[in-house]
């Protein structure tokens, strides 16, 4: 009988390939007949229901387009004013200005406001000052020329003893803590008129901060 030939693809096929064959179908099957956890949809676990809500709400209140942001970037920029406007009447450290935060800057502003400073009666003093150097006598202008210089005078004196005496306040009550800037706070501070510094004083007159 004639001999057929044997293909060699057939003699020479690696026996390695035909066990890995089934194996992997197997593995494949077995994979398909696991069954998936129902609280565990999709390989992720469930979302509880308020942080699916607040998610939702967040992806709702982002801007879709640039208009839109702008309005909401003004909007946002007006309730943190407001909330600063608040804060300056209240003495709330949250939503205090940069300036106007920290214990440092809360001590220097309850130290001038507790006691008078001759600097917060230059307004009322200067009217009258200037009332009088109006006035066409001779006599009466130089009063008012005398007095001016006894206000500034006594302002630039009341501030240096002021300034040495809250400086070693600081050092005594906040060592470890930078003071820097806090004196020339205090200082600015105290040429307002009380009833016009911002924050609103929190301490009475003689009150010791």
């Amino acid at each position: 009988m004639p001999v057929q030939p044997v293909p060699l693809g057939f003699v020479f096929r690696s026996r390695a390939k035909e066990e890995k064959a089934p194996s992997a179908d197997k593995a494949q099957v077995t994979l398909s007949k696991q069954t998936r956890d129902p609280q565990a949809p999709k390989g992720r676990p469930t979302p509880k229901r308020s942080a699916a809500q607040s998610q939702r709400r967040s992806v709702a209140a982002t801007p879709t387009n640039r208009k839109e942001a702008a309005k909401r970037q003004r909007e946002d920029r007006r309730q943190a004013l407001q909330r600063q406007r608040e804060a300056l009447a209240s003495g709330d450290e949250r939503y205090l200005p940069a300036r106007d935060k920290g214990p440092v800057r809360k001590f220097a502003r309850a130290w001038v406001d507790s006691r008078f400073n001759v600097a917060e009666f230059f307004l009322p003093l200067a009217v009258v000052i200037l009332v009088l150097s109006v006035v066409r006598v001779p006599q009466i202008q130089n009063i008012a020329l005398l007095l001016w210089l006894i206000v500034i005078v006594l302002i630039v004196l009341d501030a240096a003893v002021s300034g040495l005496r809250l400086r070693g306040r600081l050092k005594e009550r906040f060592p470890d803590q930078n003071t820097r800037g806090a004196v020339a706070y205090a200082l600015m501070r105290s040429l307002q008129m009380r009833r016009l510094r911002l924050p609103k004083p929190q301490v009475k007159r003689g009150e010791r901060p």
